[in-house]
């Protein structure tokens, strides 16, 4: 479900860089992505942190389509702008990391028009919990058989 919070960012976030004139990533020289005293760099990202971690939800990129916003060529720009997320330095903050490939997804004219249609919001949300329920079986599965050659190599060992 779409909060008023990820409205408010959605628009908030590309104001945030077209307003602002500075369509570059934060970036420094420091390992720190974000200096702690800089609350506008802090924000900024935090912003767009959110934002981006939104992306991973087809039910919010149905609400941007119905209401136009992929239509916005300063929109359209800010998700390309985006694209910094992708890198390790980055990504290693999202939580969710799905909306990576979405960022990647709304490149594409043909995929934005697409996803005012709710049908296509309601498909990728199925995928999406079908490739974590395979995901998880996967993993637990892996898990499994993992143990059970520790196992063995214990009781080969005695």
């Amino acid at each position: 479900m779409v909060s008023a919070g990820n409205r408010r960012s959605a628009s908030q976030a590309c104001e945030w860089v077209v307003s602002s004139g500075d369509s570059r990533p934060l970036r420094t020289e420091s390992p720190s992505l974000v200096k702690m005293d800089d609350t506008g760099n802090r924000l900024r990202f935090q912003l767009e942190l959110e934002f981006v971690q939104c992306l991973a939800n087809p039910n919010y990129l149905n609400f941007l389509a119905q209401r136009g916003y992929f239509k916005d060529k300063a929109f359209v720009n800010y998700l390309k702008y985006l694209l910094y997320w992708k890198e390790p330095e980055y990504a290693k903050y999202l939580k969710y990391p799905q909306c990576l490939h979405m960022l990647e997804l709304l490149q594409y004219e043909h995929f934005r028009k697409e996803l005012v249609n709710a049908q296509c919001a309601k498909f990728i949300d199925e995928q999406q919990i079908l490739h974590w329920q395979h995901y998880s079986r996967k993993r637990m599965r892996l898990q499994q058989a993992l143990a059970e050659q520790q196992q063995q190599n214990n009781t080969s060992v005695k």
